[in-house]
């Protein structure tokens, strides 16, 4: 699903008896900030209120840390607070869902983009309609199609979409980009592959920067960097011979995109476990070498 640009925050949330309760407890501004970070997340990821990296893949306590920027502890103080009040439930598989979602998310804003899409692809049935009918393209007092007529249809196919793209959030191409280029998640990929592979690497190394920053140029986005850490990761971790290329400058570098395309990815969880847990190695081809 694609997810949900914005989400519905009650001007009484503050005064909820359980917003109250918190406010009360040490670290409260944080707490709340994390709530709030939480219903975000629940809007990006667009599943009923379920928050998880993918699918097969539940956010952990440290993961929420390093994406909300706020200590583990109070991370899982936020958790345990929230899972007490019933604002959140988290499964046996320790699946992250917002309790009453509907009551945050975005349902009359989804409900106007689906009648702006219903409305746009009326348009251009009509225009395919005229155009294809073949008849004289001069207007007349018979009320026949004119180029005019079917450039006001272009025109109005422009507006439904201009005001779709406000509905969902949007910003314009200018914007877009220049924000775009302010905001490449460094931080947030580099302590993804750290978690997932047991590394240490930093996020403001200039070499790392630059590789994630031309990939970024090239039209990649966090969801592509996350797919190949996590692909990599599951096949290279407990292999002593590969796993010292789960680094950015193999990844990052220029396989980048054939390992986009590769199938998997930590489909059961998998997440570093230590060296202990590593196998023997095997034989390796000419095309495991990952540079």
């Amino acid at each position: 699903m694609s997810e949900v640009k914005w989400i519905k925050l009650s001007t009484q949330m503050f005064e909820d008896e359980k917003i109250k309760l918190i406010e009360q407890m040490p670290e409260s501004d944080t707490i709340l900030i994390i709530w709030v970070k939480l219903l975000a997340q629940a809007g990006k990821t667009n599943a009923s209120g379920y928050i998880y990296l993918s699918e097969n893949i539940p956010y952990t306590e440290e993961m929420l840390a390093a994406i909300f920027g706020r200590p583990l502890g109070t991370v899982r103080l936020a958790l345990q607070t929230f899972r007490q009040f019933g604002m959140i439930e988290i499964t046996d598989d320790n699946y992250i869902s917002i309790s009453n979602w509907e009551k945050h998310q975005n349902i009359d804003g989804m409900e106007k983009i689906r009648e702006q899409n219903r409305l746009r692809k009326q348009r251009q049935r009509e225009k395919h309609k005229l155009l294809s009918t073949g008849k004289s393209m001069s207007r007349d007092v018979t009320g026949q199609v004119t180029p005019d007529h079917a450039t006001d249809i272009d025109k109005e196919l422009d507006k439904e979409k201009e005001l779709k793209d406000i509905l969902s959030g949007k910003p314009d191409d200018a914007s877009s980009s220049k924000k775009e280029k302010e905001e490449i998640p460094y931080k947030l990929i580099i302590d993804l592959l750290n978690k997932v592979a047991g590394t240490r690497y930093r996020h403001t190394t200039d070499k790392t920067r630059k590789l994630i920053k031309k990939l970024w140029k090239d039209g990649f986005r966090f969801e592509d960097f996350k797919h190949v850490i996590l692909v990599k990761t599951e096949e290279w971790l407990n292999d002593p011979a590969m796993n010292k290329f789960l680094r950015p400058e193999t990844l990052f570098g220029t396989k980048f995109e054939s390992y986009l395309n590769q199938k998997g990815g930590l489909s059961h969880g998998g997440f570093h476990k230590g060296a202990g847990s590593r196998s023997q190695g095997r034989n390796i081809s000419e095309d495991d070498i990952p540079y």
